[in-house]
């Protein structure tokens, strides 16, 4: 299942809007896939220009969403309008992906939905949030899992979980690029093509969401929706947490603006995978 990308750094960005992503998603469960989904702004781009792995991880994902107004306005520059590509922000993804579940057209029965990641007790705040505004969601599982990567026994122990309660939807909130590796690895290891004997039950999605779980919680505030448009959100984020963001936001800003600029003057070439559709 390959979807239409633009090439952003040699990272294939998904010519998606919020609409065509649910659509892409749904089918993708009804098929029976298990797949993982990317949602990528500046800072993803920006980590796999140091970590050719994560590079792969983005290329290989079911879909790498337009999570940042820029890679919109890139979208622009390939002649691609805002009726074919716009902004999939995590956080609306999420909510839609949860609220439209209940009547998926492509499918005979409702989503099911395991929260993995936050601190200490967000997930919990997060379901408890996430019911109060979407009563019929099910919401199968939660999970808070340690900052180190996981044990051998916790990864199993996880496994044996999803499989049991067979969620369709996997929402993982660890950050970038952490959350990436994590749906990269799990899938790699317990997939169906995996050669263990234990596995992940399918059909299932995996989502990097990252702050949507502290956004939805409610611990975290939002930019107002003007803000985001304008492409102004990471100053809203660096305002709010300056000490966490001043490096990542002062430092990945400009150098995505310099290597753009020098990739789309025909100064620097960055490659796709020859299996990724390119608009």
């Amino acid at each position: 299942m390959k979807y239409r990308r633009i090439n952003v750094l040699g990272v294939g960005i998904s010519v998606l809007t919020l609409d065509t992503a649910v659509e892409a998603v749904n089918k993708a469960l009804a098929s029976g896939i298990q797949s993982y989904i990317t949602v990528t702004g500046v800072h993803g781009i920006s980590e796999c220009q140091r970590d050719p792995e994560l590079l792969r991880i983005h290329n290989e994902s079911l879909l790498s969403t337009p999570d940042g107004m820029p890679l919109t306005w890139l979208g622009r520059f390939h002649g691609i309008g805002p009726t074919e590509m716009d902004r999939v922000y995590g956080p609306d993804l999420m909510l839609r992906i949860i609220e439209d579940g209940q009547q998926s057209k492509q499918r005979d029965k409702g989503l099911r939905h395991f929260l993995l990641g936050g601190a200490e007790g967000v997930a919990e705040i997060l379901r408890d949030k996430l019911l109060a505004r979407i009563p019929n969601a099910e919401i199968v599982g939660i999970r808070t899992p340690p900052f180190r990567p996981l044990t051998q026994v916790e990864e199993h122990d996880l496994v044996e979980e999803l499989r049991l309660l067979r969620p369709d939807c996997l929402w993982v909130g660890l950050s970038t690029p952490k959350q990436e590796r994590f749906m990269a690895d799990l899938l790699s290891r317990y997939g169906a093509a995996s050669t263990g004997t234990l596995k992940l039950p399918a059909p299932l999605v995996m989502f990097g969401v990252g702050a949507a779980f502290d956004f939805h919680a409610g611990l975290m505030p939002q930019a107002p929706r003007w803000i985001q448009r304008a492409g102004m959100e990471w100053g809203y984020r660096l305002a709010t947490e300056p000490r966490r963001l001043w490096r990542r936001y002062l430092t990945n800003n400009p150098l995505f603006v310099a290597r753009i600029a020098m990739q789309l003057l025909g100064l620097r070439k960055y490659e796709l995978p020859a299996d990724l559709p390119l608009e």
